[in-house]
C-alpha cells in the first residue's frame, strides 16, 4: 500500500494548537527518516550480537537461531505498531516538496468544505491551521464565556487602512491624510493588536512609526501584505506627492486663486527697472570719483585770477600843501 500523505498532514493539524508551516512538515519527515536509520542500526547490531552470542547448553542449540528473528521484530515494532499502519510508515518519501504539501493541504481544504462539518482549513501567515466555521462562533463564545467581538468604527478602519497601505507610517503623516486626529484609533488599533510600534522615523523628534500585525493579515483573511487589493484610484507615488505638498505648502499666485494676471504700474516699473542691467560697484565708483573732480576743477578756475587783469589801482594820495 502506498504512503497517504493527505493522512499525516491531517494528523498533524489536528495534534498541533499552532499554525504548521511547510518547512515545519518537512522537518518531520526529515526526523522520520532519521528515527527510522537509527532503528534500523539497532535492529541490525542487535541481530549481529545475538549471532555471535556463545551457547551456554548444546541441548538449546535448536532454539538459539529463534532469537535473532525475535529481536529485528522488536525492532520492527518500534517504527510498525500493526499491520494497518503500513500506508503511513512503508515507502515513506525522502523528500516532500512544498508543492505536493500545498496541494495535499488543498485538497484537503476543498474536502472538508464539502463535508461542512463545521471545520475549514486556512493558510495564514505563519503556516495552516484548522478553525471552526463561522457560523459557530456563537458557541465557541458560550463555551469560552467570552463578550461578543466589538466592531471597529469607520475613524479606525480608516487609519488601519492607512497604516496597511503606508507602513512604517507616523501619526503626523496619518493625520495629515485623514485631516482629523488619529490618537484615539491608533489606541484601539494597538489594543486589539491589530497594529504595533515598528520604530522611529529618521525625522526631526524622532517620530514613532507604526505598522500592522499578523494578527491584522488574519483578520482580513490574507497572508502577506502582497495580497491586499491595490488602489484604482491613487498610486503609491501619487500620495506621496500630495503629502510632500501637503507638509510643505506653496503660496497661492493669482492663478491658483482664480484671478486674471494683470501687472500694476508699481509692478511694471519695477519689471522696467529689473530690464536695465546694472553696472558693476567699481565702474560706478570711478564714475562718481571723475565727476566730483570735474565739479571741483571747474569751480576753482571760476575763482583764480586771470593774467589780462590788472591790480587794483590805489587810491590818488591827495596832495599835501606845505
Amino acid at each position: 500500500m502506498a504512503f497517504n500523505l493527505s493522512k499525516v498532514l491531517k494528523a498533524l493539524l489536528f495534534s498541533s494548537s499552532q499554525p504548521l508551516a511547510i518547512k515545519d512538515i518537512q522537518a518531520a519527515f526529515t526526523r522520520f527518516h532519521e528515527q527510522a536509520a537509527a532503528h534500523a542500526a539497532a535492529a541490525a547490531a542487535a541481530v549481529e550480537d545475538a549471532g555471535a552470542a556463545p551457547t551456554a547448553e548444546p541441548s538449546a542449540s535448536a532454539e538459539t537461531p529463534a532469537a535473532p528473528a525475535a529481536n529485528a521484530e522488536e525492532a520492527a515494532e518500534v517504527i510498525v505498531e500493526t499491520p494497518d499502519d503500513a500506508e503511513l510508515y512503508h515507502e515513506v518519501p525522502s523528500l516532500i516538496t512544498g508543492t505536493q504539501i500545498r496541494e495535499a493541504m488543498d485538497a484537503i481544504a476543498i474536502e472538508m468544505r464539502a463535508r461542512d462539518d463545521g471545520l475549514l482549513l486556512i493558510e495564514g501567515s505563519s503556516g495552516y491551521r484548522l478553525v471552526t466555521h463561522p457560523r459557530f462562533a456563537r458557541w465557541v463564545r458560550i463555551l469560552r464565556q467570552e463578550p461578543p467581538p466589538l466592531k471597529l468604527s469607520q475613524s479606525a478602519i480608516e487609519t488601519l487602512a492607512i497604516i496597511a497601505y503606508r507602513q512604517p507610517v507616523t501619526r503626523t503623516e496619518i493625520e495629515t491624510i485623514r485631516g482629523v486626529s488619529a490618537e484615539a484609533g491608533l489606541n484601539k488599533l494597538m489594543e486589539r493588536e491589530l497594529a504595533y510600534i515598528v520604530g522611529r522615523a529618521d525625522l526631526p523628534g524622532r517620530p514613532i512609526q507604526y505598522g500592522t500585525t499578523d494578527k491584522f493579515l488574519e483578520f482580513i483573511g490574507v497572508k502577506s501584505l502582497d495580497e491586499l487589493p491595490a488602489s484604482d484610484v491613487l498610486s503609491s507615488r501619487q500620495v506621496d506627492e500630495w503629502l510632500q505638498s501637503a507638509t510643505n505648502p506653496s503660496k497661492p499666485n493669482d492663478s491658483d486663486m482664480g484671478l486674471e494676471q494683470e501687472s500694476l504700474p508699481l509692478e511694471q516699473n519695477q519689471a522696467a527697472n529689473a530690464e536695465v542691467p546694472a553696472q558693476p560697484v567699481e565702474e560706478v565708483a570711478t564714475a562718481t570719483t571723475e565727476t566730483l573732480s570735474a565739479e571741483t576743477l571747474a569751480a576753482d578756475s571760476a575763482t583764480a585770477p586771470t593774467e589780462n587783469e590788472s591790480a587794483p589801482a590805489e587810491p590818488a594820495e591827495d596832495n599835501k600843501t606845505a
